[in-house]
């Protein structure tokens, strides 16, 4: 591959999350704000990594936009192509001390200067120079129909390019909430990707592939890795242009608890990564977007199917131990 730059594609937010459970009380507010947003907490992921790595979004030309993008600069992500627009940086609210224990997260992203973004407010020819990598998430699409077709554009664009692109197929309830189901987007977006990420939910929500109910939590990783491979093999089949899938399997028993371990497949190999567990994890946001950033990461550097999956497990399970929606190595 040209190891030209890894372009990441999607919105900048910030997250205000509550020093413990609550955002009030008696005694005092405390409250933590952090950059973040998928696709930026990827490119961290790569730039620590040492993979030369862009991020392109859109968010008002003021100081909080400004001081998130020092931080990204910091991180070294290249942030040159930034678009300045429109007047609403998009943010929110973590609920839980930790993260996602429950699922108590409050969007504040409609209106956002990305949300408002139209297909011809960017010079894609631009966009795309020096680029070898264009990854991207569902949840873009997600946010209005507009951007949906925004991004058919951009793949149709990268793909004319033959630039290699990656989807992280995380999906988010709250979101989809204009009229359209992923099942009535995904499927023709994906068809333009050579590397998709998510989990085996996730998939047949997306991309109406297999599931099955008695897949749980006390379901053994070896059945899952059966499930997994095939599922992979139905992706294959209905995506030829899809050449890597990969899966993470995380499970909470509680606040404090994370097993995570993810699978692999190629149309020639299957692998599993080791399982890694802990009881005294800090923060589980980003921790699905750094086992991207390191999935991309091992394929870019042309790594052995067990190296890519190692490298993508290891670098998920680390950002459980880093405060903010970035890792830090």
């Amino acid at each position: 591959m040209d190891k030209n730059t890894v372009l990441c594609f999607g919105e900048i937010l910030y997250r205000l999350q509550a020093k413990d459970e609550y955002f009030f009380n008696d005694d005092q507010s405390v409250v933590y704000a952090y950059p973040g947003g998928s696709e930026a907490n990827v490119a961290v992921a790569l730039a620590s990594l040492s993979i030369p790595t862009t991020y392109v979004s859109v968010a008002p030309d003021h100081s909080l936009t400004k001081e998130i993008l020092n931080t990204l600069n910091h991180k070294n992500v290249d942030t040159s192509k930034f678009i300045f627009g429109g007047e609403r940086l998009g943010s929110y609210i973590l609920q839980s001390a930790n993260g996602l224990t429950s699922g108590e997260v409050i969007y504040d992203r409609k209106y956002s200067s990305f949300s408002k973004l139209k297909t011809e407010d960017i010079d894609w020819d631009e966009l795309f120079t020096d680029c070898s990598w264009f990854h991207w998430t569902a949840l873009t699409p997600a946010l209005n129909e507009e951007l949906a077709q925004l991004m058919l554009t951009a793949l149709k664009i990268a793909h004319e390019k033959k630039i290699t692109t990656s989807v992280d197929l995380n999906y988010r309830s709250r979101l989809w909430q204009y009229g359209k189901q992923p099942l009535d987007i995904m499927p023709t977006l994906v068809s333009y990707c050579d590397v998709i990420m998510g989990n085996i939910w996730a998939e047949n929500k997306m991309l109406g592939t297999s599931i099955h109910e008695q897949l749980v939590r006390t379901t053994s990783s070896s059945e899952y890795f059966d499930y997994s491979s095939l599922v992979a093999q139905e992706i294959f089949e209905k995506y030829p242009k899809c050449k890597h899938i990969a899966n993470t399997f995380r499970f909470m028993d509680n606040p404090k608890h994370n097993l995570f371990y993810g699978t692999y497949h190629s149309p020639a190999e299957n692998k599993i990564s080791t399982i890694l567990e802990t009881n005294d994890l800090i923060d589980r946001i980003g921790s699905g977007d750094a086992f991207m950033g390191g999935l991309i990461a091992a394929i870019y550097d042309g790594k052995s199917a067990q190296d890519i999956i190692d490298t993508a497990t290891q670098l998920g399970f680390k950002k459980l131990f880093n405060k903010g929606d970035f890792i830090n190595l």
